[in-house]
């Protein structure tokens, strides 16, 4: 045979060789891509036969539903005016929330959204600070009143230049609707509202401004404190410990404060008594001397 028919024999031989190797590779790689993705085959897929793979055994968290979407968690606004009022709200949450710490059943929470007309996500408010007794104290993303079964007991604004407009005429008419027995509003700059502290009790389905007390304090019957009006802030008061209510840092602060005055003490009254022991001590001696 002529060298270039033999070339040509031979090329075409080396053709359907490596054709032959290129399938055999590709065919392979198809049967384990099959195995790792899952892939069924879509002969027999929907006859009976169970897809080549392994069962997923992770159990996917399901999409929000329409109604979990319907009611936002926050309305998009600061939780808070300025740092002084940030600071103001947080420091009397915290006084709150570890006064009532014993109760179980007493839920204390600020700035979340509470929806009161089940249905229209438009009905809704985020009181600064509000207190709701019989509900149980877990977590919640917001407050709907229709399953909770209630309204808060006693609500706590924090008035500023952008809200007082709003504290003592929206919102002193939409919580005496709710029905909200006490209402509280506080000027922390002392400017805006006609008294910097102010009190409401829902008499019938209005709201009547609560008398303050002789100390000046304003009493709230539903938490059995009194609001006091302070030099550097907002008090709150206990009549029955006839203290005041503290955050967890301050009454911590306090007991170490009262445990280094016992000590004080203590080491005052023990060295009063060794200088009169020795006192005697040098007497008795003096006695002895003269016998």
């Amino acid at each position: 045979m002529p060298l270039m028919e033999q070339l040509v024999s031979l090329n075409k031989n080396n053709k359907v060789k490596c054709d032959t190797q290129f399938n055999q590779a590709q065919n392979y790689l198809l049967r384990n891509l099959k195995m790792l993705f899952v892939i069924p085959d879509a002969k027999n897929y929907g006859k009976g036969d169970r897809p080549m793979g392994h069962p997923n055994t992770f159990t996917l968290p399901s999409a929000p539903t329409e109604i979990a979407d319907l009611y936002p968690a926050s309305d998009g606004k600061p939780m808070a005016e300025t740092e002084r009022h940030f600071r103001e709200l947080l420091k009397n949450f915290n006084r709150i929330e570890n006064h009532l710490a014993h109760m179980p059943d007493a839920y204390v929470l600020g700035d979340m959204m509470m929806y009161y007309e089940e249905g229209n996500p438009r009905k809704s408010i985020s009181p600064d600070i509000f207190v709701a007794f019989g509900i149980g104290r877990k977590e919640r993303r917001i407050y709907k009143i229709w399953e909770e079964g209630k309204p808060p007991d006693f609500v706590l604004e924090f008035a500023s230049k952008g809200t007082y407009r709003k504290d003592l005429t929206r919102k002193v008419e939409l919580y005496a609707a709710i029905g909200i027995p006490e209402y509280f509003v506080y000027d922390v700059d002392r400017r805006y509202l006609p008294r910097p502290l102010m009190g409401f009790r829902l008499i019938g389905d209005t709201y009547v401004e609560i008398a303050p007390l002789a100390t000046g304090g304003i009493p709230a019957a539903t938490l059995g404190l009194e609001f006091h009006l302070l030099d550097d802030g907002l008090g709150i008061y206990d009549p029955e410990s006839a203290d005041w209510v503290k955050t967890a840092a301050e009454a911590a602060e306090g007991r170490a404060e009262a445990a280094e005055e016992r000590a004080h003490q203590e080491a005052d009254a023990r060295q009063q008594a060794e200088s009169k022991v020795a006192r005697l001590q040098a007497e008795l001696e003096r006695l002895k001397a003269r016998l």
